[in-house]
């Protein structure tokens, strides 16, 4: 029998994964807080947008439901619950989704930041997997509507990579990571701690950032003295990241230790890195429009995960003796503009 699949936080990722899973012909159903995005699906479908033709259609016949629904999936047990919530809504929504796991049903964080622990608390280790979603950029940007604004990674870059927090690979890994590929590229991996801080440290440089200035992902990465301000994030949280143990990834595609170097002043490490990550001129044509969750989440007006990205850091970093100044300050930065004591500005960082 097919395995029955649950996506809770139908939102950019959780709703772009779930729809194209759903319109690749896997039994999916979708559970969202937002009345008004579970009621448009309902009535018209749910629309994804791509960089190319193929990538754009219309989920007719999404199954959704409200949160106050989820009590009706009692009769059809969910085999895999996809959390795709914010970091702050993990330990809540997997509690919303655990009593409908089938007995060999399980959790899968598809979420920014480290929730794993959240979930094991509730469901217990053996039922949870992660999966890291590493440069992709999608945007609910209105009901029923989301659209992704890079191209996709294809054989170029792995945007999935598929874990388990013991590190083995296992034959539910392996099925999750086949079910991922019909949507972009996407591997196995034995080494989800690893690419969890690589992420961590990719989103640690780019989402408060935009946050912060109302920029787009581009627009940041075109201004030296933002685009230097985030190599000293990405620095800073590698080195956090070493003095934990963990076994780093490649992060935007650059090797840590050379992205560690740059931010500590080395001068061809530094050239190298900023040569990776200026954007080609004319590369994405929606480059106005690309922004990470936590800048869309701050136009929004939403709060953000600022503690759960640029926080674990910086208080991980004091816990090693590694401190990251530049987290915090960018944490305070962030707040000021989220608590509406300050625009989004480059000026905000411009003063620190």
């Amino acid at each position: 029998m097919a395995k029955r699949i649950a996506v809770v936080g139908a939102g950019a990722l959780g709703g772009y994964v779930g729809g194209t899973l759903a319109h690749l012909g896997h039994d999916v159903t979708l559970i969202d807080p937002w009345p008004e995005h579970v009621e448009i699906i309902r009535s018209r479908g749910l629309e994804l947008d791509g960089m190319t033709p193929e990538e754009r259609f219309t989920v007719k016949k999404a199954k959704i439901l409200h949160v106050t629904e989820v009590q009706s999936l009692h009769k059809t047990p969910i085999d895999v619950a996809i959390v795709s919530m914010k970091s702050y809504d993990t330990a809540w929504a997997t509690h919303l989704i655990a009593p409908y796991l089938s007995p060999q049903g399980f959790v899968v964080s598809l979420q920014n930041c480290l929730n794993e622990e959240t979930i094991a608390s509730i469901v217990g280790w053996g039922r949870v997997v992660g999966v890291v979603a590493s440069l992709i950029s999608v945007d609910l940007y209105e009901a029923g509507r989301i659209r992704r604004t890079v191209h996709r990674g294809g054989d170029k870059y792995t945007i999935f990579r598929v874990g388990e927090p013991h590190g083995r690979i296992t034959p539910r890994i392996e099925e999750l990571t086949e079910w991922f590929r019909g949507i972009d590229s996407s591997k196995t991996t034995s080494n989800l701690w690893g690419e969890r801080w690589s992420k961590l440290c990719q989103n640690g440089m780019g989402n408060g950032v935009t946050a912060a200035t109302g920029l787009s992902t581009p627009a940041c990465a075109n201004n030296t003295a933002i685009r230097r301000f985030q190599i000293k994030l990405a620095g800073e949280g590698v080195r956090v990241g070493q003095a934990l143990g963990f076994q780093l990834e490649k992060i935007r595609g650059i090797e840590p230790e050379q992205v560690a170097r740059a931010a500590e002043g080395d001068p061809e490490a530094l050239a190298a890195v900023e040569g990776m990550l200026i954007p080609k001129a004319g590369s994405n044509p929606r480059a106005d429009i690309q922004r990470p969750s936590m800048g869309q989440d701050m136009l929004k007006g939403r709060r953000t995960e600022i503690d759960f990205i640029n926080g674990v850091i910086a208080a991980k970093g004091q816990e090693v003796g590694r401190p990251a100044p530049t987290h915090v300050k960018l944490i305070q930065a962030v707040k000021q503009v989220e608590h509406g004591k300050s625009p989004a500005k480059a000026d905000n960082l411009y003063a620190i």
